[in-house]
């Protein structure tokens, strides 16, 4: 998951010797955030206050030469802020548990809050200026005019400036509280599982690893656990879901007045709404891809019903653990084979230490890559367990890392992509690595396992992630109209058997999955992103496998554009239109040759 992205410029040399953390180190985030919290923000209003003295002089007329000195004040504030808010959701990250940390991200949350909100008057400003001098002082902003169009954009949506405000501090109290809930909640479930005749207790993420086991019973059992927990909370899981849908239906429908629930995040991610409407249509138009794909695995695997239990059935290649310095070695090599510079970037992560990677009691689930500001090195959250899975994580959010140290010389307000831009360097990455794997390998059981393995990833980042905005939109719709948690648990479980067709049964207790998916109750509509950002690579990793070297600078060079642009210009200039079937349709094409590559290892 990426959450944001960047770093300093330097590639150590390929002999260079990489430290392996057991934590990340915070210090180059904050100087002693704790005891100085209040001389930090000191300085942050010190800034915006010259920022407020300037609120008289605001007009069409003004002088790009002082619009230009606003925003370099305007970035000062963001940079600052940035940097507290990402200590405080890192220490927070670290144990969802620690009450000190929960109560810093809070009291930080709403101090930030408090003080941006002061600065909505220059955003709202801006979005009255008429078009021609808008024109006129956009010209000279360089690096800063995609920030300033993204603002414009947003203009028939924005409230009233006390209306902002007030939506700006409930929030803190109100949606981003509740969504903590939710996390504080989930990450404090602890889950039984006899193994070997063993009862262990473990995390969510110690669970997960089990539903790869070789053994069908534990897979099985592991599923069962985690549906067992969930489902036990399931009135107050569903009544936070319902909540946080509620809040987004009143404020994006009822005060901003979009055309529908996901429209306003297409607008955040500058993406048009048929674009996704064509990307959502013909991933279910694909389906039968993966269903097809899914009896080749269960025939493969020896599984004689193919369930939603077994879908991440091991090959019988896959049972080995690697050690976490092997996985850093095998992730480095990979990126190297195709750039030596991204695998420098890449490298200097653990360098820096700004990588935490075990798994433990409390600590936030899944992994993420958080690029604070321009030229600082970025912060990579695993959960490593040991599993071939993490090996890919850990390839995915360094291409993250890579995407944001590309991008840093543009200004904080621009060097992060959209979310389905974000998402390409990370996917990029695992492809990398799948690649480096496959090329080495010669043994056909062996290369069976790596197919297996690439096309599981794929499944679970394009066919799974639109299933879930499909969910999504039936599930704001229904909650509008005063839906329970067990009519969205039926939805949800339609939807799933739609998916899987009669290649897949599903269990009654996958009803409940939804409980358990972050990005939902976080980011609505967040995960068609990696629907987006994955068959884009598809596309883009055969440019690479066409042109060869000749493709490695076209690729940099779209990593170093970052979020200067809009996502359709950057992706015109490697010839991709998101509006087109035919380009989506072309990324099943190439998923489709892999399962053809997958039915040759049998004959």
């Amino acid at each position: 998951m990426a959450r944001q992205l960047r770093t300093r410029t330097a590639a150590p040399s390929r002999r260079a010797r990489v430290t392996i953390p057991d934590r990340w180190n915070l210090a180059d985030l904050v100087e002693d955030p704790v005891k100085r919290l209040d001389s930090h923000l000191a300085e942050l209003e010190s800034a915006i206050a010259q920022i407020e003295a300037a609120r008289p002089e605001l007009s069409p007329s003004m002088s790009d030469d002082r619009l230009m000195a606003l925003l370099k004040l305007s970035e000062a504030v963001a940079r600052g802020s940035a940097r507290l808010g990402a200590f405080a959701y890192l220490w927070f990250s670290e144990d969802t548990k620690n009450p000190e940390a929960r109560s810093f991200k809070t009291r930080v949350e709403e101090r930030l809050t408090a003080l941006n909100n002061r600065l909505l008057f220059f955003e709202l400003w801006w979005q009255s200026v008429d078009e021609a001098n808008a024109e006129r002082l956009m010209g000279t902003a360089g690096d800063l005019r995609y920030h300033l169009e993204t603002i414009r954009r947003f203009k028939p949506h924005t409230l009233t400036e006390p209306e902002e405000k007030i939506i700006n501090v409930k929030n803190v109290t109100g949606r981003s509280a509740v969504h903590t809930l939710y996390d504080v909640i989930t990450n404090g479930f602890t889950f039984t599982l006899r193994v070997g005749g063993t009862k262990r207790t473990m995390n969510r993420e110690g669970l997960m690893a089990y539903v790869r086991h070789q053994r069908p019973s534990i897979r099985q059992a592991a599923y069962r656990e985690l549906y067992r927990v969930f489902s036990a909370q399931r009135d107050v899981l569903g009544e936070i879901y319902k909540t946080l849908v509620n809040d987004w239906k009143s404020e994006q429908l009822g005060l901003r007045h979009f055309s529908s629930p996901i429209a306003s995040r297409n607008l955040g991610n500058d993406i048009p709404d048929r674009a996704v409407d064509v990307l959502l249509a013909v991933c279910a138009k694909n389906a039968g891809i993966f269903q097809r794909y899914f009896t080749l695995k269960a025939k493969i695997c020896k599984i004689a019903t193919m369930s939603r239990y077994h879908l991440y059935a091991p090959h019988r290649t896959e049972a080995k653990k690697y050690r976490y310095a092997d996985a850093v070695k095998m992730v480095l090599e990979a990126y190297r084979g195709f750039s030596p510079h991204l695998a420098g970037l890449a490298e200097q992560v653990f360098t820096d230490r700004h990588i935490d990677a075990p798994t433990r009691p409390g600590k936030l689930g899944g992994a993420y890559c958080y690029s604070v500001v321009p030229g600082l090195t970025p912060y990579v959250m695993l959960n490593y367990t040991g599993e071939a899975r993490d090996i890919a994580t850990m390839a995915h959010e360094l291409g993250h890392a890579v995407h944001g140290m590309m991008a840093k010389d543009h200004s904080i307000f621009t060097f992060h992509s959209t979310l389905p831009l974000a998402e390409t360097a990370s996917v990029f990455g695992e492809r990398i690595l799948s690649d480096a794997l496959m090329s080495q390998e010669r043994n056909t059981s062996v290369r069976q396992g790596l197919l297996l393995s690439q096309l599981d990833d794929i499944y679970a980042t394009v066919l799974r992630q639109a299933y879930f905005v499909r969910f999504e939109k039936l599930a704001h719709q229904m909650i509008a109209e005063g839906a329970t948690g067990d009519q969205l648990a039926q939805a949800y479980i339609g939807e799933l058997r739609q998916q899987f067709g009669r290649a897949v049964t599903v269990p009654d207790e996958f009803r409940w999955e939804w409980l358990t998916i972050p990005h939902i109750y976080a980011s609505p509509f967040y995960c068609y992103a990696y629907s987006f950002g994955n068959l884009l690579v598809l596309a883009l990793y055969r440019m690479y496998k066409d042109q060869g070297a000749d493709f490695v600078p076209k690729y940099l060079d779209l990593l170093a554009t970052g979020g200067s642009q809009a996502p359709r210009d950057i992706l015109a200039r490697v010839g991709v239109d998101m509006t087109s079937e035919p380009f989506w349709q072309s990324g099943f094409d190439q998923i489709e040759e892999m399962v053809g590559q997958l039915e040759a290892t049998l004959s």
